[in-house]
């Protein structure tokens, strides 16, 4: 089986025994279609991925040299609200003031109800992410387990919270840990965030939330790896192999090889399926 054109972020979803179930994503600029392929199946079966050498914007849609920040040409990496600090420094965002590269964008994505929660793996992280990322955020970064913390009424709330715990919490993950599936099978993360509720300011322990409910998170995985041999279609535009599993964005492949789907966001590729 054949299929070509720009890939895209994966999508995630639970089945009803929180199995993730991923599906790989096909855009084409020209005819603005997206194509869905089913990757649970294809475990045990070998893939081949050809980058044909061209990028696409995810914003624009030009076609560029050079991708920034997984998917952008430069002048919307520079522009657009997709883009802008305070995705990843949620506590300098400004919709809550009506500011921002899009105000409208902003409203709608950002100005709304966000979640401050505590992922585990080999460690706690405390992260952020819009109340309607839930649990895609938790299976895009490759946690084991995650609890909701706190429910705030927009982003920069929930970026300030999440400052507050810095110094007791990292707010990366530690992707080639995650990708070994090194786990901490001592963390207890509901006791953690009724320990947390000490350390907050008042103005801020308003919001954690009252919800316990903690999410285990079965990624789709026969073999991890030992040694991780991060691969990519920059240096290497054919790359095959047996795929052993998939967590967070990632392909893990034979030889301890692990491919960041996310990273080439807009890359035009041709990926070969192989038959059983």
């Amino acid at each position: 089986m054949n299929f070509k054109g720009e890939l895209r972020k994966m999508l995630v979803a639970f089945d009803g025994e929180n199995n993730v179930q991923y599906q790989m994503r096909f855009f084409n600029t020209e005819t603005q279609k997206e194509q869905l392929i089913p990757l649970n199946e294809l475990i045990g079966r070998n893939v081949s991925f050809q980058f044909d050498g061209n990028i696409y914007c995810v914003k624009c849609g030009k076609k560029t040299k050079t991708s920034f920040n997984q998917g952008f040409c430069y002048t919307c990496f520079k522009d657009a609200p997709e883009s802008a600090e305070c995705i990843i420094r949620p506590e300098l965002c400004r919709a809550h003031l009506g500011e921002g590269r899009d105000v409208e964008w902003e409203e709608r994505n950002h100005n709304q109800p966000h979640i401050v929660y505590l992922a585990a793996s080999d460690v706690v992280k405390v992260g952020v992410t819009r109340g309607t990322q839930i649990p895609t955020r938790w299976i895009d970064q490759g946690a084991n387990e995650a609890i909701k913390l706190a429910e705030t009424p927009n982003r920069y709330l929930a970026g300030v919270l999440e400052v507050a715990l810095k110094s007791e919490f990292s707010d990366k993950t530690n992707w080639r840990k995650m990708l070994r599936n090194d786990v901490d099978e001592s963390i207890d993360l509901e006791e953690t965030k009724w320990q947390l509720e000490e350390l907050l300011p008042e103005d801020l322990s308003q919001y954690i939330t009252e919800d316990d409910e903690l999410t285990d998170i079965n990624y789709p995985v026969t073999e991890y790896p030992t040694k991780i041999k991060s691969v990519n279609l920059d240096k290497l535009p054919s790359i095959s192999g047996k795929l052993m599993g998939i967590k967070g964005q990632y392909f893990l492949l034979d030889g301890d090889r692990v491919m960041n789907i996310r990273r080439h966001t807009g890359y035009q590729v041709e990926l070969t399926i192989d038959n059983d």
